[in-house]
């Protein structure tokens, strides 16, 4: 009976010790590191949050995240800079207002007004970096943080110089210089550009000035492309591809937010474009398409540096 008594309390005894050990155990594996900040205070901590769209992951998207070069979080009002057509004045640099947004624990629900509604999950990377996690399409994008004081507006103006082009109807010539050779350029008065991917994307017209743009014909299509030219930050090579006519390439400088200059070396003529019919794009449907691979802002550490367009 004593055997039996002293069995039962060692039995006891090692069940209740190997509940003390698992329980500390289970604590051990279950810490929870609470935020030092609240995802609210975090997203009000820098006025201009820089989509950094080459770093994103996944094969989903989400519209109004793809189509932004930078979004705000104000007081619960979403701001987006769609265009670069007065980014860095428009909204006192905030861009559209777009929507609005509700913050949670690690979470954000935004509704945009076309869009529609995402509930994104937010963790912060770095002292000024979030990844925003979109679990539907199971994408991620990350956001670098910046007070617009500080926020280079010319550096993304300038590395995406073909998404302005696309931001007019079209482009009106209204000036060509008087020395440089005659060519077949001087003939083509409008030109208009189109997104990447949309197979011809540029198209040109010989019609006269002033004629309305619902009744121009464009005589010409083909491809166009920009890129860089070597230590000239403002300046860049436009090529225009022409279907079976071949190639004119042009140095192109901007000299405000509607109108363009080009030079052509070939010919040594100076022409200027003015932009017509420009596009606000608050949504998809109004023809700004962007996909991951095409969208060349390009992060070059962001240094900040004081450019600034002509206005």
């Amino acid at each position: 009976m004593k055997t039996l008594k002293l069995l039962s309390v060692m039995v006891l005894g090692s069940m209740l010790l190997t509940s003390c050990v698992a329980e500390v155990v289970i604590e051990d594996d279950v810490f929870i590191e609470e935020p030092t900040i609240s995802l609210n205070s975090l997203l009000h901590s820098y006025e201009i949050w820089y989509v950094d769209i080459e770093r994103t992951r996944g094969n989903g998207e989400v519209p109004f995240l793809q189509k932004a070069f930078t979004v705000s979080f104000r007081n619960g009002t979403f701001y987006a800079n769609n265009n670069l057509v007065g980014i860095g004045d428009n909204g006192g640099g905030f861009g559209l207002d777009v929507g609005f947004y509700d913050v949670f624990r690690t979470s954000v629900d935004i509704s945009h007004d076309i869009d529609g509604t995402y509930n994104l999950s937010i963790s912060q990377i770095s002292s000024n970096e979030i990844e925003v996690y979109d679990s539907v399409t199971n994408t991620s994008y990350y956001l670098v943080g910046y007070q617009r004081s500080n926020f280079d507006y010319d550096l993304v103006f300038y590395d995406n110089i073909h998404y302005f082009l696309q931001e007019y109807e079209t482009w009106e010539k209204v000036f060509t210089s008087e020395f440089g050779a005659l060519n077949e350029f001087d003939n083509e008065n409008y030109m208009k550009f189109l997104y990447y991917g949309s197979g011809d994307n540029f198209k040109s017209s010989q019609d006269q000035n002033g004629t309305p743009i619902d009744a121009l014909f464009y005589d010409y299509v083909g491809h166009y492309e920009v890129n860089d030219i070597a230590n000239d930050f403002y300046r860049k090579i436009l090529t225009l591809d022409y279907s079976y006519l071949g190639n004119e390439y042009f140095e192109l400088s901007v000299i405000n937010d509607s109108t363009i200059e080009l030079y052509h070396p070939t010919s040594g003529t100076v022409y200027r474009f003015k932009g017509r019919g420009h596009l606000l794009f608050k949504n998809a449907t109004s023809g700004k398409k962007i996909q991951n691979d095409t969208k060349r802002i390009k992060k070059a550490d962001l240094k900040l540096r004081s450019l600034s367009i002509e206005k």
